[in-house]
């Protein structure tokens, strides 16, 4: 049985980092209603709001606890974190805030999207942010309050002070989008807590005449009428709604779940949707595809001297390099984590991690669905390192890394690499610990990919082709992922979205 709401003008599926941007700057005006749907819940764990244990809130109720199949690569399924309830994936992420560097943008024409360089999103970064760095080209009066943590772990300004000793530049501000090196990097931590999208956007218009909330909803399918989008059906505690938008609907739930959701609506590639058994509504070859992430290996070291308890999100330095001097920019993020973190080789009590990630994968999976039933976990495939250019990448900073490890900087800590060890000393058996010890860096994106071709999803304004009253506004539309922990582009995303929706 299904119970219809009051109609709105704008429906917002999702509630993490791009609906709450949406949801907040659609109803500055006040003739605008808008709906905002989020699956999970409004009231998440405490720890939320502690910088440092957010490790443990990718298990708990906030988070999907989604795995992939498994990895050609590895052999094994890997976990993929991403969240779930209000503020989505910015209230269970690490907090790094920052562009990546404006070259990771170039490739988003490639498919022809038109309007979407490093320079056309400036102004968007900047709407988002307070920096309180004060570098050039940062913002001063937006919501979200970013900078440098206030106290480093001494370990990690040890880590960072051995990246300057090894030849490597100092940035000033590598949160920027224009700067190689090392530094620390920007954190959504304020006053000793996390900011997350909620608590920047979406609390303080909570009591807005124009917004409903409604938690706990699973969005089923979309609704149409001809080729519109009127609307979405939608669970809550056993019961289905339907919610109707007379302008817009858009799909802010992500990498994973806003494919997933067009897909059950029998919008997608047309030979996997009749083996889910889905009626096609709306034939879109690439659904699902181009999904990517970064992975992450870790380069897990013990040390003698005490290691500092961290106060902050543990990763408060990273470097941005090239694996090669002719990379067209770079293309490796090393991170300084100050707990040593689970390895294959022997566990560590006291220690730090250096991370080491490819920014730039050529490699490329899918998302798929079994089903129409909204309840079902999807198919995730990234297909993790199945091109070499992204085991190269990393084997150019695993040697960086032990550069750095083995300085005069770090000696007075008494280092010693635990995993991979000594195990790991020829190109062979590092290739060998890199496709097989690794992580998700947990930024999927890609899978309703951005251009003007056949094979993608939505065009430069963000609408799904072929379709009227419909866009997609969060991770899914980038075409190739910037070397960035992505929640700053996805802030950027939305901000655009939001001018995109109000001139429409």
């Amino acid at each position: 049985m299904s119970t219809q709401k009051p109609a709105h003008d704008v429906i917002v599926v999702g509630g993490g980092t791009a609906g709450c941007v949406l949801a907040a700057r659609l109803t500055q005006n006040a003739e605008v209603r808008v709906l905002l749907l989020e699956s999970g819940s409004a009231r998440l764990p405490e720890a939320v709001a502690h910088p440092p244990s957010w490790p443990s809130l990718a298990a708990s109720e906030a988070g999907w606890g989604d795995t992939t199949v498994v990895q050609q690569a590895s052999g094994a399924p890997v976990a993929l974190p991403r969240g779930r309830g209000l503020g989505g994936s910015s209230a269970i992420n690490a907090m790094v805030f920052a562009r990546g560097h404006r070259t990771s943008y170039d490739s988003w024409s490639e498919h022809g999207a038109k309007g979407w360089t490093f320079d056309d999103l400036l102004p968007y970064f900047q709407r988002t942010e307070t920096a309180t760095s004060g570098a050039p080209g940062r913002g001063t009066r937006g919501p979200l309050t970013v900078g440098p943590a206030q106290h480093p772990n001494e370990v990690l300004l040890a880590c960072l002070d051995a990246a300057i000793e090894t030849g490597h530049r100092r940035a000033f501000d590598i949160s920027g989008g224009l700067e190689e090196g090392f530094a620390p990097v920007d954190l959504n931590i304020v006053d000793g807590q996390r900011q997350s999208a909620t608590d920047a956007y979406l609390t303080p218009v909570l009591d807005s005449p124009n917004l409903d909330v409604i938690t706990g909803a699973t969005a089923h399918r979309l609704l149409f009428e001809g080729n519109r989008c009127v609307g979405v059906e939608y669970g809550v505690d056993g019961r289905v709604f339907t919610a109707r938008a007379t302008r817009e609907t858009v799909l802010t739930a992500g990498a994973i779940g806003s494919a997933q959701i067009l897909l059950r609506s029998g919008i997608g590639p047309e030979q996997e949707l009749r083996a889910a058994g889905v009626q096609v509504f709306h034939p879109l070859a690439g659904v699902g595809r181009n999904l990517h992430d970064h992975p992450r290996t870790n380069l897990v070291h013990q040390v003698q001297r005490p290691v500092p308890t961290a106060r902050n999100n543990h990763g408060e330095i990273l470097g941005l390099l090239r694996s090669t001097p002719a990379a067209d920019g770079p293309d490796v993020q090393i991170i300084f984590i100050d707990i040593p973190l689970p390895n294959p080789v022997a566990p560590v009590q006291n220690g730090f991690t250096i991370g080491i990630s490819p920014m730039r994968p050529a490699s490329r999976g899918s998302l798929r669905i079994t089903s129409a039933d909204p309840y079902a976990p999807p198919v995730i495939d990234p297909r993790y390192f199945t091109e070499e250019e992204d085991v190269r990448a990393v084997l150019s900073g695993i040697t960086t890394a032990r550069r750095i490890a083995g300085s005069s900087a770090l000696a007075e800590w008494g280092i010693e690499e635990v995993s991979p060890g000594l195990a790991a000393v020829d190109e062979e058996s590092i290739a060998d610990y890199a496709r097989t010890y690794f992580g998700s860096y947990c930024h999927p994106v890609g899978t309703c990919m951005m251009g003007e071709d056949e094979v993608s999803v939505v065009d430069s304004a963000l609408r799904v082709r072929g379709l009227d009253g419909l866009r997609v506004a969060d991770a899914s539309v980038i075409p190739s992922i910037p070397s960035n922990n992505t929640n700053a582009t996805v802030y950027a995303i939305a901000e655009r979205a939001a001018d995109l929706l109000r001139r429409s």
